[in-house]
């Protein structure tokens, strides 16, 4: 059983996560699936466009942790493909129609895209601060949000459509049944430009997001280890059981005064 559904409306490609029952919680299944869809609209000759949803009241709640505690891996297990949509080598131009919650790994897919519409339900999270051993300091800064924001998004505080759109990280909000009307118009819009126009000018907005410098990545990449191991499972766990984690912290408590610090050349 498919749990993305693919439908092609003239030259765009429409991808929905379609399993709302896990309210579209990112599975090792849906995640090759995704990855081949994004890459029949990658290889397409007839294909330009591609609008990206989710069935019921969310778009994606992010990893599938029942699945990541079955196979004792936070995370989840590797995919067979890469997906272009989210290492960057899909050239297409993709719009978010974000119809409910989306969450740590949903909150991904939506920042991958290039424009981003949702309804006044939607409910936005960087879960990356409750799962791990670092929060998702990046994608503040790769959104051009001020800091104090940039800080609330890391520390993984909830946002509501209406606010991501005062802030500048959505384009429209929309009432449920215009939100697959209003990305067709957009996609229409996209289409109406010459082509090479409209493959250039995203390939220079994509090339303008802000970038981490690698001594930041370097640091981050030391963050990630900084702290016991053990918390990134029980958190999974915890919320599995619908309880209240009890985290560890580091296995010596002294190393909570010793942190990695910033090298500076």
């Amino acid at each position: 059983m498919s749990f993305v559904d693919v439908e092609t409306i003239g030259q765009v490609l429409v991808v929905k996560i379609n399993r709302p029952e896990r309210l579209n919680a990112l599975s090792h299944q849906i995640r090759n699936e995704l990855a081949e869809a994004w890459t029949t609209l990658k290889e397409s000759d007839a294909l330009e466009v591609g609008i990206f949803t989710g069935e019921g009241r969310s778009f994606c709640a992010g990893e599938d942790m029942k699945e990541s505690l079955i196979d004792g891996r936070p995370g989840g297990r590797p995919i067979s493909i890469s997906d272009p949509l989210m290492d960057g080598t899909l050239t297409k131009p993709v719009i978010a129609a974000v119809n409910g919650y989306a969450m740590g790994g949903g909150f991904m897919l939506v920042e991958a895209t290039d424009l981003r519409i949702a309804v006044p339900q939607a409910i936005f999270e960087v879960s990356e601060a409750k799962r791990w051993l670092l929060g998702g300091y990046n994608h503040g800064h790769m959104a051009n949000i001020t800091h104090p924001i940039a800080t609330e998004m890391a520390l993984g505080f909830r946002f509501t459509a209406q606010r991501f759109y005062e802030i500048g990280f959505i384009n429209k909000v929309v009432e449920p049944e215009n939100l697959m009307s209003t990305a067709l118009e957009m996609s229409d819009h996209i289409l109406s430009l010459p082509p090479a126009s409209r493959v250039n000018t995203v390939q220079m907005m994509r090339e303008m997001r802000p970038k981490i410098d690698q001594n930041l990545l370097d640091l981050a990449a030391a963050l990630h280890d900084h702290g016991d191991k053990d918390d990134l499972i029980e958190s999974r766990k915890a919320f599995a059981e619908k309880r209240k984690p009890k985290f560890k912290g580091w296995k010596n408590p002294e190393d909570r005064n010793r942190p990695p610090r910033l090298q500076v050349n």
